[in-house]
């Protein structure tokens, strides 16, 4: 399979007004104190030339709002955002929204599209993807919150957290439990934030904490017999993990390149470091133990990337499906190499890079909860190593005694010998 990760020179451009803007608008944003409002006023200015540059919610095809640029591009795009947090909203990619509106485009009808996908694209509305619940962690089959037909409508009863966006949100995307049967259980219903029974208990104090007027949280909420239309489940009932699918897929490849943006300003800031930092006899970047940080994490970001590459390239080609493998691959390599690369940055600081003066402690922070969300590690690599296993089959192991290399090898040459001989 020849893999080509190669773009045009015009996409290119944009590429690099993308670094600009990262660089020279955003960046600074970090460190602004602006209550919500300010926020709000300065990021809306540099949401209209997001927009003007035709780079607004990139992910989505153009009948729809977006750019339709494919997942490879969307990943070159992705690197760029990730290396400031701020950067996905004002580019209107950000999670949970992004997803949430990718997912109505795949399988929501019209009337959903009108009344809760257009909006959310337009900046109109914020969503919620509310599908983790505290019994069942990281395996879906074992969600308990249940969607009863009750005529027209649903009756919705059960609890979630880590519901992002949850105390925020205008509405609620819902995995919830129509069927017992283990693969067809679950379905997806679209529910307003002002529904009667919508409890959002509080935002779950997370690693880190809060960090700025942009941030999302974590919400928990208790659906206590909640009644919506009929017409606000997405697709078919049972259609809940193939959806789930279609959504977290895309994500996590966008998700790894996000990594690789912030992989590589810590990296740069570790580079800085070695060559600036002055030592007795020297400089820091003489040392070989540093040599060895600059060299490991290189090489690891080199792999990650690569890796999404070309997960991004088999999903233009051949859709999720067959990407399957790699994108569980590059979800566990990805945040570990994020991990790895943030971790050695600090280490060269020294005390300074455990403080607030340098954004490291709180990329740290972060990076952590990398190796959990959208699946935590073990289970991605269980996925891995599963779906290459089945490429081989098992061998049946004789009892009778087999030659050795090196006894096969005497008998031939004996055999050889004799030949000869004779």
């Amino acid at each position: 399979m020849a893999w080509d990760f190669s773009t045009e020179p015009e996409f290119e451009a944009k590429l690099q007004w993308m670094r600009d803007f990262v660089r020279e608008e955003i960046l600074p944003l970090e460190v602004a104190d602006l209550d919500p409002e300010a926020f709000a006023t300065v990021t809306a200015g540099l949401k209209a030339q997001v927009k003007e540059q035709g780079l607004w919610a990139a992910h989505l095809p153009p009948e729809l709002g977006g750019g339709g640029f494919g997942q490879l591009k969307l990943g070159l795009m992705h690197e760029i955002l990730g290396r400031s947090r701020l950067a996905p909203p004002i580019f209107g990619n950000n999670a949970p929204d992004s997803g949430n509106a990718e997912l109505l485009a795949i399988g929501g009808d019209e009337f959903q599209k009108e009344r809760w996908m257009k909006p959310l694209l337009a900046g109109e509305l914020r969503s919620c993807f509310s599908m983790t619940e505290p019994g069942a962690g990281a395996d879906p089959t074992r969600l308990t919150t249940r969607a009863v037909r009750d005529g027209d409508e649903y009756v919705i009863n059960g609890h979630k957290w880590f519901s992002s966006n949850g105390s925020h949100a205008d509405f609620f995307i819902v995995m919830v439990v129509t069927d017992p049967e283990p693969h067809k259980r679950a379905s997806m219903i679209l529910v307003d934030r002002d529904t009667p029974g919508v409890n959002v208990l509080r935002d779950i104090p997370v690693m880190g904490g809060a960090h700025s007027a942009g941030d999302k949280g974590h919400a928990e909420i208790l659906y206590e017999d909640v009644r919506v239309p009929a017409s606000h489940l997405i697709g078919r009932e049972g259609d809940g993990f193939v959806l789930a699918q279609k959504r977290l897929g895309p994500g996590r490849i966008h998700h790894a390149m996000r990594w690789l943006g912030q992989a590589q300003r810590a990296f740069d800031i570790m580079c800085e470091r070695v060559v600036s930092r002055h030592v007795k006899d020297g400089v820091l970047a003489d040392k070989q133990m540093m040599q060895d940080f600059i060299a490991t994490s290189k090489a690891e970001m080199e792999a990650a990337r690569l890796l999404t590459l070309q997960a991004a390239w088999k999903m233009d080609q051949g859709g999720t499906k067959a990407a399957l493998t790699d994108i569980a691959l590059i979800k566990f390599w990805g945040a570990q190499v994020l991990y790895n690369v943030i971790d050695r940055a600090i280490q060269v600081h020294g005390s300074l890079g455990i403080t607030g003066d340098l954004p490291l402690e709180e990329m740290y922070r972060d990076a952590r909860a990398a190796r959990i969300y959208d699946g935590p590690d073990e289970v991605h690599k269980v996925t891995v190593a599963r779906r290459t296993l089945r490429d081989f089959t098992p061998v049946e192991v004789p009892t009778e005694h087999i030659p050795t290399r090196r006894e096969a090898a005497a008998r031939k040459f004996a055999a050889l010998l004799e030949a000869s001989e004779g």
